[in-house]
């Protein structure tokens, strides 16, 4: 990643696609091995055995049908990620927005959508023990995940979701999305689903536990302008009008996680519409062919926003207010395309966050559309910072 001043362009991030890791001053980093020219939305999880699970989406081009979901481990001690494998194989949808989830008896959960083209208001949530076949999960069509899910003190998984509407003839944009939870007390057989009220733009609800049922959530905005909270104190069940933070929000991903030194940990690209004016029309204009109108209504979202710098801020809290910010990795930022050959796109996005008991900061983001990259940042850096 840009290391021994060798420019990141589309052919020097693949030279560097062996998962090897590398010491940049006091970080690591590396770039995870993968067979396809776009890799995007990439999701951590550190399983009870120690091994860090990277899972993303790669393939052609995100909406095409050649999208699948792959999968790397990083283990104790070890040198390299491992090599990607594909966990899904849909010939028909694009495969996107992967999650990881260890339940208490020690099985590991894949979650994905699963859409046909651009449309993300037809897509399904899939859920698989990691290795087997996949079923559909009993919520709306259009419904998306991107968030771990947390387990309430009663056993029950909180799933957090966000809903692209369906409206017959018109082609989605994201006008129209809100956000909700979904809870299940039986391991995922059966959901029902409580709305976040007035979240329309409020999509990438992240949930983190506070104390007994009290919980807060962020979100990343359609809107572009900033990263919004929540909050709860009966386990879920009725959640806050979300307000906004002093975060700015590009209408990109955020990630959420509490510290072990109970600080909530926000990694996001801090700029936000009033602060570019680089615009394109939708997320999906590579894919064409779609003269549908877009949906009246809703919420006026906003696309191509820079996705960098790729920052981290800490709260002390419970995330009213977030400071002390350490940057990840720059650039410009550029996203008015998605294409991951012709070296325009220069996105730092869709962050992961993982800690580590030793309190280091283990975060995966998507580098350039092209590869997934991976910094472990030490905790004598944020927490020098605090």
């Amino acid at each position: 990643m840009e290391r021994d001043g060798f420019p990141l362009t589309p052919d020097t991030i693949a030279a560097q696609m062996s998962g090897n890791i590398f010491d940049y001053g006091t970080r690591k980093i590396a770039v995870l091995p993968s067979p396809m020219v776009q890799n995007h939305a990439a999701f951590l999880m550190r399983d009870n055995a120690d091994i860090l699970h990277c899972v993303w989406f790669a393939g052609e081009l995100e909406g095409k049908a050649d999208i699948s979901i792959f999968h790397s481990e990083l283990h104790p001690d070890a040198i390299a990620w491992s090599q990607a494998v594909r966990r899904t194989d849909d010939p028909d949808r694009s495969e996107q927005n992967p999650i990881l989830f260890q339940a208490i008896n020690g099985d590991i959960h894949l979650l994905h959508t699963a859409q046909p083209g651009g449309d993300q208001d037809r897509c399904v949530v899939r859920m698989r023990r990691l290795g087997q076949q996949p079923r559909d999960l009993d919520l709306p069509m259009g419904t998306f995940v991107r968030a771990r899910p947390v387990v309430r003190h009663d056993g029950a998984w909180l799933l957090p979701l966000f809903h692209c509407v369906h409206q017959s003839g018109a082609r989605w944009t994201g006008r129209h999305d809100y956000a909700s939870v979904a809870i299940t007390h039986d391991g995922g057989q059966t959901w029902r689903r409580v709305d976040v009220p007035q979240s329309t733009g409020c999509v990438h609800m992240s949930i983190v536990p506070i104390k007994h049922d009290k919980m807060v959530a962020f979100f990343r905005r359609r809107q572009a302008d900033f990263v919004y909270r929540t909050e709860t104190s009966d386990g879920g069940e009725t959640w806050s009008v979300p307000r906004p933070t002093n975060i700015p929000n590009n209408n990109s991903s955020i990630a959420v996680q509490r510290l072990l030194d109970g600080r909530i940990a926000l990694v996001c690209n801090p700029i936000n519409k009033d602060m570019s004016t680089a615009r394109r029309q939708s997320l999906y204009d590579e894919l064409g062919d779609d003269n549908r109108p877009e949906a009246d209504g809703g919420c006026t979202p906003v696309w191509g926003v820079p996705r960098a710098p790729l920052t981290v801020f800490f709260s002390s809290d419970d995330g009213q207010t977030f400071d002390n910010p350490v940057v990840v990795w720059n650039s410009s930022g550029a996203c008015l395309s998605n294409n991951s050959t012709d070296g325009h796109n220069q996105e730092l996005s869709y962050p992961a966050l993982a800690q580590h008991k030793s309190g280091n900061l283990d975060i995966a983001f998507t580098l350039h559309r092209r590869a997934i990259a991976f910094v472990r940042i030490p905790a004598s850096e944020f927490t020098e910072a605090s």
